[in-house]
């Protein structure tokens, strides 16, 4: 079992969703992750100059809301979107959200 366990995609609600990403930091966050590929948590290129602490409030509730998934392996940590989850639950709504 994951140490971070992300909601099933079913019982995640658009409300959960769009209160996540409403937070400039946490879409940044999800822009920088629009590639649908796992990053380093560790990153530096996420565009935002906050703490290693407030970072970690912000994936955690993106991950709650079902918006990333975080995926441990040993010591590594790496957060991804869960675009093709996102996009079938929720039609369009991360095209609105992610730049062309």
């Amino acid at each position: 079992m994951s140490d971070y366990p992300s909601p099933d995609i079913a019982d995640v609600q658009l409300v959960d969703v769009l209160r996540a990403v409403a937070d400039p930091i946490r879409l940044q966050i999800v822009r920088a992750l629009a590639d649908g590929r796992p990053h380093p948590k560790t990153m530096t290129e996420w565009g935002v100059d906050v703490q290693k602490s407030t970072m970690a409030h912000h994936f955690k509730t993106l991950r709650e809301a079902g918006v990333t998934r975080t995926i441990v392996s040993g010591r590594t940590h790496e957060i991804q979107l869960r675009r093709d989850e996102l996009d079938a639950r929720f039609p369009g709504l991360m095209d609105a959200l992610l730049p062309d």
